[in-house]
């Protein structure tokens, strides 16, 4: 299938690994020309040479931490001055804290909306500009399945999160007979180093191993299993590309059945 995404340039988030990693090499086997962004280091270097290296695309590196009230500002300048036109804009970070929700703090909400809201929001609003301008382009959020079904030590990363899915549902209308779009995915258990993070605090926490904490996580799910980056990546890179113009202010679960609500 013709995706239309040879030659795009896209920046993406949180691309040193995990989802991150995965919708950037989806994007590169597409022949998209990529800006990965993260916090930088010998990960990111690492994943800057071996996605230029399997897939023979242009690839750059990022870096600047999205908890940095200054980084929305860097991120979109040197996307541009990295890729000439920024086409596609993927927004991830790794999530903040755990906290139990009768025991926040200021602190720890001013982190997570920096992180998960604020920053996203005005890389976004940088690039949107040229995507109108060009009338063509595409945001794609990153976000997770606790926005519809929360969970108690997961709300700063709910709470966050969901601000920035009102942003985008809210930006998605204002933008789309410009050839723009703007929508949302919403991950389940996937087997990343966060997921296997979170089963590791729960496990201490109740005394339990996390190899028994994931078998009784799995069994909550209908498809009985954690599911794999690259399939989430699938549906990110279909939502980057022309097959996927008519979808705008949409999120769309990607979790085993595992959201009970409609």
């Amino acid at each position: 299938m013709e995706l239309g995404l040879d030659g795009r340039g896209a920046l993406v988030g949180g691309a040193s690994k995990g989802l991150g990693r995965a919708v950037a090499e989806g994007l590169a086997a597409e022949g998209c020309r990529l800006a990965l962004w993260s916090r930088g280091g010998e990960a990111l270097d690492e994943a800057v040479a071996e996605i230029r290296s399997m897939y023979g695309v242009e690839t750059h590196a990022v870096a600047a931490d999205a908890s940095d009230p200054f980084a929305a500002g860097i991120v979109a300048d040197a996307a541009r001055d990295a890729l000439g036109q920024v086409d596609i804009v993927v927004l991830n970070s790794g999530g903040p804290p755990t906290a139990d929700p009768t025991d926040t703090n200021a602190e720890g909400w001013g982190g997570a909306f920096q992180l998960l809201a604020t920053t996203p929001i005005m890389v976004a609003t940088h690039l949107l500009p040229g995507m109108r301008e060009r009338r063509w382009g595409r945001v794609v959020g990153i976000l997770s399945w606790v926005i519809r079904q929360p969970t108690a030590d997961l709300v700063y990363s709910e709470s966050g999160r969901s601000a920035l899915a009102t942003w985008m549902k809210a930006t998605s209308a204002v933008v789309a007979a410009d050839g723009v779009t703007i929508n949302g995915v919403l991950p389940g258990a996937i087997d990343t180093e966060r997921a296997a993070a979170l089963d590791r605090l729960r496990a201490d926490r109740e005394g339990r191993s996390p190899v028994d904490v994931r078998a009784a996580r799995e069994a909550t799910i209908p498809a009985h299993r954690y599911g794999k980056p690259e399939e989430l990546a699938s549906l990110v890179v279909y939502l980057c590309s022309d097959r996927a113009s008519y979808q705008t202010g949409t999120l769309t679960a990607l979790d085993g059945g595992l959201i009970q609500g409609l």
